[in-house]
């Protein structure tokens, strides 16, 4: 594995049409949306979409998805003492955790466990270089809400059951913004590393493989770039502000509720001695 020697920053724009891209449990399951009207997607929503894009392309996932357990493990609790044993100190414990699992070593995690007999238990920090940020829409969005019923037996009752109502939320077209960046020196301390980088890149740019759903219907969501600056040095060039900021997406002249990404202008401006490589989704 080749250690990590560069400051990464990206960007990911994701297309929403007609699907709910992360619903809101406690608004009915709405589209989240800031105050001002523009989509949401929770950091934590793009991270399990990563986690299980990684999962696809073969790599040892420690958080997850219930449906998508591949190795037996019922529980988080089971998964670290099954894999990770015989360890005196934190640190061993979370070297060995990094060295298991790449979500540890990039999102980092909290192993906070109770023992059989509840007398001692696990009690271990790993901070991740790996952050990203919510995601958010480059102008408002329109929500659409549609009644739906449910005809169908689901208990057992004499006669036909009656219909069960409810409501199916779906953003009408957004344009989303993902940022996150990668910070060297805590790369070094879980050993993510030059390759993990690269694995990263790839899930990041299939992000909605194997992602349909009711709610995201294949072809709803998709990924229509993903601008990744890899700096010089080890703390960057420039902040990741400026670096992210750099990337300008604006309506066009006369656009004002857009409806694709044409109606959009996306430009990258200039930084001296750092140019992006952008490659298009899948």
């Amino acid at each position: 594995m080749t250690n990590l020697q560069n400051k990464i920053d990206f960007t990911v724009l994701v297309k929403v049409e007609n699907a709910n891209p992360n619903g809101d449990p406690l608004n009915g399951n709405r589209p989240r949306t800031t105050y001002t009207g523009q989509g949401e997607i929770s950091d934590v929503c793009i991270k399990r979409k990563i986690r299980n894009r990684l999962q696809d392309m073969g790599e040892s996932i420690f958080v997850q998805s219930a449906d998508r357990s591949d190795d037996g493990y019922g529980s988080l609790s089971e998964r670290a003492s099954g894999n990770i044993k015989d360890t005196k100190t934190q640190d061993e414990y979370a070297r060995k955790a990094c060295d298991k699992w790449i979500d540890v070593r990039a999102f980092g995690q909290v192993f906070a466990f109770k023992s059989k007999d509840k007398k001692d238990g696990i009690s271990v920090g790993v901070r991740g270089p790996v952050s990203i940020h919510q995601a958010v829409s480059c102008s408002p969005v329109d929500i659409n809400s549609m009644q739906i019923t449910k005809s169908v037996n689901s208990e057992p009752a004499e006669g036909k059951s009656s219909d069960t109502m409810g409501t199916k939320h779906m953003v009408e077209f957004g344009l989303y913004r993902i940022k996150g960046s990668i910070n060297v020196q805590l790369a070094e301390k879980t050993g993510f590393s030059q390759e993990d980088a690269e694995l990263l890149k790839e899930a990041l740019r299939t992000l909605f493989i194997n992602d349909a759903s009711s709610a995201r219907p294949d072809g709803s969501m998709e990924v229509i770039a993903v601008y990744w600056w890899v700096h010089n040095n080890k703390i960057g060039q420039y902040s990741a502000a400026k670096v992210h900021d750099s990337l300008r997406v604006t309506l066009k002249e006369g656009v004002l509720s857009p409806a694709s990404v044409e109606d959009y202008e996306i430009k990258v401006d200039t930084l001296s001695g750092l140019e992006p490589e952008i490659m298009a989704g899948i």
